[in-house]
């Protein structure tokens, strides 16, 4: 029976809320921890996807229905990886509200890959949706390299756009992870621990560990893990059930907007005229790229 349209919203405004407090919690860890090494920007990476992944642990006692979905899964959990690496560190040295609008342009890239590699051919309201979202970027960066908040507003730009990228693919291997038979969990189960395995050792690399920060830091993480990845994706794959997938990629554009209100609170961090119309100017892009491929 489908849920009521209240029902549906209620988990829509608890999904967006939840992935809001991400940056939020990635900016409080590091405060915590007064280390924005790219070492520890992988900790916090790697931390949130292996603790998602262990409250998940529990259903690897069920055998996978269908095996066929497997590779495409862990790839999409490689990709994954790369997401969270990439945007928690942009989080180091760009505002909040210029990373949380990159890297949520994650439909325009979507629609461009499916194009490439699917031949899944955009409408023209999709492809003026890619440009007005593009023109966007391009203000929210010239506006950060005029005075944005941050120590390198530029490369925290960067990061956050190859958030974006990486997200896409991550998206796009799922859903063909889903069709060739993963349930949902299934699937997320597989992602995620995929991800974890990639994440775990590189901070070790550059110098890094898991040991010696205050409590504060392994809690966020924690919460990481419990609000954002579980509670937040797990909000909009279960709308996707109910509604178009459209309709609640719309709802995820409302996340630089809480991420951003919750820093002004918080932090009160303002980043600027430039970057807020810049920031604008990318939603209404992506939004028109996303209303545009309804079909």
């Amino acid at each position: 029976m489908r849920p009521s349209g209240l029902k549906i919203a209620g988990v829509l405004l608890l999904g967006v809320l939840a992935i809001s407090l991400g940056s939020i919690l990635v900016r409080l860890s590091l405060e915590a921890a007064s280390d924005r090494s790219l070492a520890f920007s992988l900790v916090m990476s790697a931390g949130r996807m292996a603790l998602a992944a262990l409250l998940l642990a529990p259903g690897w006692r069920a055998p996978l229905r269908a095996r066929a979905g497997l590779p495409w899964a862990v790839a999409a959990g490689v990709f994954l990886a790369l997401h969270f690496a990439f945007w928690i560190t942009s989080l180091s040295y760009t505002s909040v509200a210029a990373s949380t609008a990159l890297v949520t342009t994650n439909p325009v890239w979507i629609t461009l890959f499916g194009w490439l590699f699917f031949g899944e051919r955009p409408s023209g309201l999709t492809l003026l949706g890619v440009g007005v979202a593009l023109l966007g970027g391009l203000t929210i960066g010239l506006g950060d390299a005029q005075g944005g908040s941050g120590p390198n507003p530029l490369l925290g730009d960067l990061l956050a756009l190859l958030g974006a990228l990486a997200a896409s693919l991550y998206f796009l291997l799922g859903r063909e992870a889903q069709r060739r038979g993963l349930s949902i969990l299934e699937y997320i189960r597989v992602a995620y621990t995929a991800a974890a395995l990639v994440l775990l050792p590189l901070p070790y690399l550059f110098g890094g560990g898991y040991g010696g920060y205050p409590w504060a830091v392994y809690g966020y993480l924690l919460l990481m893990a419990l609000l954002p990845q579980l509670v937040g994706h797990t909000s909009f794959n279960w709308a996707t059930r109910h509604i178009p997938p459209v309709l609640v990629s719309l709802a995820i554009l409302f996340e630089p907007v809480g991420a951003s209100l919750l820093a002004f609170l918080l932090f009160g961090e303002f980043p600027g005229v430039r970057v807020l119309l810049g920031a604008l100017v990318l939603l209404l892009g992506v939004a028109l790229a996303v209303v545009g491929g309804r079909r």
